[in-house]
């Protein structure tokens, strides 16, 4: 499978989408081909693009072409690998006694995402979880496995997403090797 212009292709160098080059931050282990939870990689492969969340306090949704969900002050992102709803949405109200991300955070790393589809939505524990585009940090500051970037590049790249757009992480290459087809992922 080969990445078209309408896909997001990333690697260690950044990303390009559209033909417009983008920095990018990747996770903090680099990329793999084997993830784990909690390695801190970003895993490598083809993944198709789900649904795009926002926080509605900060950001007006109805710009973007993509189904987008709002992103609310309880809700949750399970990566226990042992709890029923690993690698899912879910929902914090009544505690939380497993390990998890807050989507509505005070930075604003979230205000924007979107769901990448590795280990989801049929996620297999300990292999990998909360993997979404989302807005960075600082420039080019790790991730924990996530594709971050510059937020008005987040908002740019939403606002013309296709629903046929994917992302395509390319695999780590030792000098001289060739790059293979990515294999696909849902």
């Amino acid at each position: 499978m080969r990445p078209t212009n309408q896909d997001i292709v990333v690697g260690r160098w950044g990303a390009r989408f559209l033909g417009r080059r983008f920095p990018c931050s990747i996770g903090r282990g680099g990329i793999t081909n084997s993830k784990i939870e909690g390695d801190g990689c970003t895993p490598s492969g083809a993944f198709c693009l789900h649904r795009v969340h926002f926080r509605p306090d900060r950001i007006d949704a109805a710009c973007y072409p993509m189904k987008c969900a709002p992103i609310r002050r309880w809700q949750i992102w399970c990566d226990d690998p042992g709890h029923k709803d690993y690698n899912k949405l879910a929902d914090g109200r009544s505690g939380c006694d497993f390990s998890h991300e807050r989507l509505a955070r005070a930075d604003n790393l979230y205000d924007l995402l979107v769901v990448v589809g590795y280990n989801w939505p049929n996620s297999v524990p300990n292999r990998g979880s909360a993997i979404f585009i989302h807005a960075w940090r600082s420039p080019r500051y790790p991730t924990a496995g996530c594709v971050a970037f510059d937020p008005a590049d987040v908002d740019w790249i939403i606002r013309h997403l296709s629903r046929r757009s994917r992302l395509f992480v390319l695999p780590e290459m030792r000098r001289g090797q060739k790059r293979a087809s990515v294999p696909s992922q849902r």
